[in-house]
């Protein structure tokens, strides 16, 4: 299981920005209750902190992308087991995953982290190279241009359709849109995703994909 534990940046400045997190967040349907990879959806557990349960390591790969886009926030995850039956709540959850996300979410607060997001797992040596190569994804996506983010959803958007298609819905020329794309670095991102879920898996007890 992979335990996300969210706590806000600078909530005493900026004040609670917690209900826009999660509106965001419940506006995707794969992160319904009950959609797939979902053992218990996100929900404010204390203050500024938000918290989830997933069950899919790709899933968990694809939201810590998404909140670092936004920004305004550290995110810890916790990879391993629960006790089951996990209740409604995560509030109420416990076991090593939620200890491991309540170290991780802490550690990453640091300023001295270039983006701030920590993994902590089962497998420590695998819970370690997820982190690093989250944090490489995570430095490209709050990098990434506006310009590149438009070709980047448009592309996901289009799925299978044809780049020319992707500059048609844009208004601009398929040249453009390959250029945006190489800019962004998509490919690289696109490329770098699969490992970066064998070693969540790795890191919650599944097989090291580097043994």
């Amino acid at each position: 299981m992979f335990v996300l534990t969210v706590d806000q940046e600078g909530s005493r400045t900026r004040g609670d920005q917690v209900d826009d997190l999660l509106t965001r967040l419940r506006a995707r349907t794969d992160l319904d209750v009950g959609a797939p990879g979902v053992a218990a959806a996100f929900e404010r557990t204390v203050g500024d902190e938000v918290q989830c349960v997933l069950s899919d390591a790709g899933l968990a790969l694809d939201v810590a992308l998404a909140i670092l886009r936004w920004g305004g926030w550290t995110i810890g995850i916790g990879a391993g087991p629960v006790h089951e039956p996990l209740p409604a709540s995560s509030r109420a959850g416990s076991g090593l995953a939620f200890v491991l996300a309540r170290d991780a979410v802490t550690q990453a607060k640091s300023r001295l982290r270039p983006v701030p997001l920590v993994v902590r797992g089962t497998n420590a040596g695998c819970a370690q190279d997820a982190e690093a190569l989250l944090v490489l994804l995570g430095t490209l996506v709050r990098r990434r241009t506006a310009a590149g983010w438009q070709a980047v959803d448009a592309s996901r958007s289009a799925g299978e359709h044809r780049q020319e298609d992707v500059a048609r819905a844009l208004g601009v020329t398929q040249q453009a849109v390959s250029q945006r794309l190489r800019s962004a670095l998509w490919s690289e991102e696109l490329a770098a995703r699969p490992l970066a879920v064998r070693l969540l898996d790795a890191a919650a007890g599944g097989p090291d994909p580097c043994a």
